[in-house]
């Protein structure tokens, strides 16, 4: 098994498995941290890598809703979509595609559960093929992450 950090970001990557697993404990309640991820006037200011602006073009938060956000660097946009499956302050279900790269769609489950005052995120992307799985991670997509979590946390932790 493989398991890592980037900063207070947990990844658990199985070689031969489909799945990554993105696991983060942030102090702030779970309602704040829902908040967060589904305002769509929040979801730009700790969306992916501080270095790229994302402007969010669709943003229907419930079952059956989709999601489509735009990344840039100035210079190339990075549109990403998905389509809400449950959405809940306790779980949120959806697909996620990079548009980059058309038919590869993993379906995303985010649990929130309070623990100690604060929130435990545990995201599980599940991916089509193992060599889906190995590419997005073999992308930097573990750095990525890791800034949006720590950006997150920026802007719902207490201070």
């Amino acid at each position: 098994m493989s398991k890592h950090t980037v900063g207070k970001t947990e990844f658990t990557i199985e070689p031969g498995r489909h799945d990554v697993t993105i696991t983060r404990f942030f102090d702030a309640p779970r309602e704040a941290v829902f908040k967060a991820l589904t305002d769509p006037d929040l979801l730009p200011q700790w969306w992916g890598p501080a270095r790229y602006a994302t402007k969010v073009e669709q943003a229907d938060f419930r079952p059956g809703g989709s999601w489509r956000f735009i990344s840039s660097d100035g210079e190339a946009e990075y549109p990403f979509h998905g389509v809400f499956h449950e959405v809940s302050p306790e779980r949120i279900v959806q697909t996620f595609e990079f548009e980059g790269a058309p038919g590869h769609v993993s379906l995303e489950t985010l649990t929130l559960d309070e623990v100690d005052g604060g929130t435990r995120y545990t995201s599980v992307a599940v991916f089509q093929t193992v060599e889906a799985r190995d590419a997005m991670t073999a992308s930097g997509m573990d750095e990525g992450a890791a800034e949006g979590m720590d950006r997150l946390a920026a802007l719902v932790e207490k201070a």
